[in-house]
């Protein structure tokens, strides 16, 4: 995607003073703002006028519309902001749309009676249209003693944040410039205080402000990095991703909770594959996800198959707007330290099952430690685990039995991802591929004919074995 608005003219850059608007009479060049790699956080305003950018109101959702023009009329400022700006400058469609405005939240709920209030760490107004929810957040300070509210602060962490300010103040108290961009609904213009445009023409990722700082107060911006970088295609600046290695470990300390948030956004968004390799690229994938990091590691070129196709065939389901889970994709994701394990613990006689589900609990375990995955998606992964082993044993009855298991076709589609492993399972794959397309009889005739409950090799679905005949009695003769 490539951004279409035109460039400034001479008269469309404006800087702000309190409330009017002095246009500025310098150069072009002089009006677009010079902020190096050493991240100048200074803010100033540069207004692209309606006509001199893309964004239209025919695609911004109508409950973001009411929600800025019911706060408009009140006589506050509000603003459409963030990746909503950004993605519909870049000719996207957002599906979230959020709101920066000067009222505060109890000012907010007055004017909606669909609002509720939510968050302690940033206090957050919802303003609900049915599925739709609308974000509204007040203008973000950066001092102590203005707008009131209140900042906690823990080595350099920020555990709660509800200092009101300005508009301008707001700007640079966000993550990236091109994040930092405002749809002023009052006249239609487009606001950017920090170089956002700048960035969104360069496609490059620029943190606001000093990386160290910034990663401190908020170490998962280095995990929205990645993402943005990925999901935009655009580069991080080298400022904004040299701190990576030095700072990675400190997503140790995020909530697990929100990371688990954080990685359905980076792997079920429809870009999952490339997330995935920017953060391996960036040296992140080792603390948001150990387990993988670490066998993949191994240089199993087989594995890396598996969880990119896997990944791959997560972005075509989304891209066709069909469900997908984070189970499937969570088991692909640690597939590789759960087998390793188990068989190391088979190879110390250990009995199947019991290994198979020592290894899932352990690798489980390790992983919520960081990522936060729910109850109900840990006991799909290791059922999915669990079962990879019984397609191995082709008896009448078992295979009958694991037909109508209910994680069937969950475990099916993880053996056709695990094909790239070995000859014998892409085979194994198509058997059970075949299989499921026979009515029940000819299936059961071939597994009869070939020994019922035998010796668990492969017999050929389709092919039920030759009626024997029926001897006569003797003495009896075909004419009889």
């Amino acid at each position: 995607m490539v951004p279409v608005w035109a460039p400034l003219s001479e008269a469309g850059c404006a800087v702000r003073r309190g409330s009017a608007y002095i246009r500025a009479t310098t150069r072009k060049d002089s009006c677009r703002l010079n902020l190096e790699a050493r991240n100048d956080i200074s803010p100033a305003l540069r207004i692209i006028p309606r006509e001199q950018h893309n964004i239209s109101r025919k695609n911004i959702s109508k409950a973001a519309l009411r929600v800025l023009y019911r706060l408009n009329e009140a006589g506050y400022d509000a603003f459409l902001v963030g990746g909503a700006v950004r993605d519909l400058l870049l000719g996207g469609h957002p599906k979230d749309f959020d709101v920066a405005t000067s009222a505060t939240p109890d000012e907010v709920k007055k004017l909606f009676r669909n609002c509720r209030l939510i968050g302690r760490r940033f206090r957050l107004a919802h303003v609900v249209f049915g599925p739709e929810i609308i974000e509204v957040a007040t203008f973000r300070g950066t001092g102590e003693d203005e707008g009131g509210g209140d900042r906690h602060i823990v080595d350099g962490l920020i555990v709660r944040d509800n200092i009101w300010g300005t508009i301008e103040e707001d700007a640079v108290r966000r993550d990236f410039r091109v994040n930092a961009l405002y749809y002023d609904i009052s006249d239609f213009s487009v606001r950017d205080y920090v170089g956002g445009m700048q960035d969104l023409q360069d496609r490059v990722l620029h943190l606001i402000g000093d990386p160290a700082t910034r990663y401190r107060e908020d170490p998962v911006r280095m995990l929205r990095a990645a993402r943005l970088a990925a999901k935009l295609d655009f580069r991080i600046d080298d400022a904004a991703s040299a701190a990576f290695a030095e700072l990675g470990p400190l997503l140790a300390d995020a909530a697990p909770a929100r990371l688990f948030d954080e990685s359905l956004k980076l792997f079920l968004s429809g870009h999952g594959l490339k997330s995935f390799r920017m953060l391996e690229q960036c040296g992140l994938l080792k603390f948001l996800f150990p387990t993988t990091a670490r066998a993949l590691q191994r240089g199993d070129e087989a594995l890396r198959a598996l969880v990119e196709s896997g990944l791959s065939n997560t972005d075509a389901r989304v891209m066709e707007g069909k469900s997908v889970t984070p189970a499937f994709l969570f088991a692909v994701l640690l597939w590789g330290e759960v087998r390793d394990l188990a068989h190391a613990l088979i190879a110390r006689g250990l009995d199947g099952n019991e290994a198979w589900a020592r290894a899932a609990a352990q690798v489980v375990g390790e992983q919520c430690q960081r990522v936060a995955i729910p109850r109900r998606f840990t006991f799909t992964m290791e059922e999915i685990w669990s079962l990879q082993p019984r397609f191995e044993q082709i008896q009448r009855k078992r295979v009958f039995r694991l037909l109508t298991h209910p994680r069937f076709r969950a475990a099916f589609d993880f053996l056709l991802l695990r094909g790239a492993e070995s000859p014998a399972l892409r085979e194994l794959g198509q058997w059970w591929a075949h299989a499921q397309q026979l009515p029940h009889d000819t299936l059961a005739a071939a597994l009869s004919g070939h020994g019922g409950e035998g010796d668990g090799s492969m017999p050929t679905p389709g092919k039920p074995p030759r009626r024997r005949r029926r001897r006569k009695p003797a003495g009896q003769s075909d004419a009889s």
